[in-house]
């Protein structure tokens, strides 16, 4: 199978991974800060936007898998990497496999422990049930700051200062994805994201201070895993940095990955 994708921008290549439910459009708040010193690679995991849909389990390792073959069919053994939460996730575990650069991970998932794991699958999976309930209104409720702000406080520090284009797009992506209960089922009850003390170039993983989804407890196992990696902190932030800091995920990536065009 061929993911969806979308090239944008000119330099080195940057291959963007969104997180569960998402497409990739995503990464359209930090596109412009982006594009004038990398080639922008953006990817719709498979059953997501405009992917279909893997046969089988829905697990990490499949997802991996696929974009290891779409790495390679697109010529990006070298390309550097940027995920954010499941895909900050499968960045790490190519680069585990020695695929890619540089790489940066957002709220990766794959490090919780004991009653972390309930509360990230029950919590994710009740508010998906809620989305899809509101699918004929989220254009209408996405206006509105305190709509936003309920149903986006799992995952956004200010969700009412959110654009609400953005809010509608997510909103909608989320409901629409085929394959969601079946990843987050593979994700809460299959193994832990393994680490690697050597990848190919720097790794940073970033976290947001008040992510209530993978909670930021979780962020010094991620450092554990990948001694190598660089731990940052964004303050006053929830579980999409690219959302609620836009301007300094694009600086923390570009610090990673390097802004030059050659």
């Amino acid at each position: 199978m061929s993911l969806h994708f979308e090239r944008l921008g000119s330099g080195r290549p940057l291959l963007m991974v969104h997180g569960l439910g998402a497409n990739l459009r995503t990464w359209d708040p930090i596109l412009d800060a982006l594009r004038d010193s990398r080639e922008l690679i953006l990817a719709d995991l498979p059953g997501h936007g405009r992917s279909a849909a893997l046969a089988g389990p829905q697990t990490v390792e499949a997802f991996a898998d696929a974009l290891a073959r779409f790495v390679q069919s697109q010529g990006l053994s070298k390309a550097d990497l940027v995920g954010s939460s499941v895909g900050g996730r499968l960045v790490l575990e190519l680069a585990r496999r020695g695929i890619g650069g540089h790489c940066v991970a957002f709220d990766p998932g794959g490090f919780w422990r004991g009653w972390e794991t309930s509360w990230f699958h029950w919590t994710l999976a009740a508010s998906i049930r809620l989305v899809r309930m509101l699918r004929p209104v989220h254009r209408g409720l996405s206006r509105h700051a305190w709509t936003r702000t309920l149903l986006l406080a799992q995952l956004s520090a200010r969700p009412w200062l959110l654009p609400p284009h953005l809010v509608g797009g997510e909103l909608q992506s989320l409901a629409a994805t085929p394959v969601f209960d079946a990843m987050l089922h593979e994700l809460a009850h299959g193994p832990l994201q393994q680490g690697c003390a050597r990848t190919p170039g720097r790794v940073t993983i970033g976290w947001g201070r008040q992510d209530r989804l993978l909670l930021p407890r979780q962020a010094a196992r991620a450092q554990a895993a990948f001694p190598s990696a660089r731990l940052h902190w964004f303050e006053r932030c929830g579980h999409f940095p690219h959302w609620d800091r836009p301007a300094q995920t694009a600086h923390v990536i570009l610090q990673t990955v390097g802004a030059d065009a050659s």
